[in-house]
């Protein structure tokens, strides 16, 4: 069998995973403990993104005639794809925290959307809260002048009670 047949596969497979993701991070894995790396996949997982090492040469040919194909300057040396399709925060925002503890993670480059960020990017891009967050701060700015005005209504709705049993 030749290796273009054994290396198809996982073209194929990098191709399907980066088919309709939201967000694409390319990380630098090298230094991190096995138990670091388990750290890492656990949380990456348990948000919904998907963790995996791939060769740099089949991720450029996955990604070829694609938006990801401008991570292609950033596939050097060993390499691990993050990649969410629900989430456009959630991958650079658990590898950035993360990378604050184990300082030998390194952030890449990553592609949020269609738009292409080099590594200074992505840590601005992992300090933006996750969608649910956000929605639920502006629930929170919507209904505290309506919960502040029922607070007045009742209080002189007290007062004048008050008045009344005088």
């Amino acid at each position: 069998m030749a290796k273009v047949e054994l290396k198809q596969p996982i073209v194929d497979e990098i191709s399907e995973l980066l088919n309709g993701a939201a967000t694409a991070v390319v990380v630098d894995y090298r230094g991190l403990t096995v138990e670091q790396d388990t750290q890492l996949r656990k949380q990456l997982r348990e948000a919904g993104v998907t963790y995996k090492v791939y060769k740099n040469t089949l991720i450029k040919r996955a990604t070829e005639g694609t938006d990801f194909a401008a991570l292609d300057p950033n596939l050097e040396g060993p390499t691990a794809l993050a990649v969410s399709k629900t989430d456009a925060t959630a991958p650079a925002r658990i590898l950035a925290e993360f990378a604050k503890k184990a300082d030998k993670l390194e952030i890449k480059a990553g592609i949020v959307e269609g738009t292409y960020y080099d590594a200074k990017g992505m840590n601005v891009i992992a300090t933006i809260p996750s969608r649910e967050i956000l929605l639920g701060k502006l629930l929170g700015s919507i209904q505290s002048p309506i919960t502040n005005f029922a607070r007045v209504l009742n209080q002189i709705a007290e007062a004048n009670g008050a008045e009344a049993n005088a």
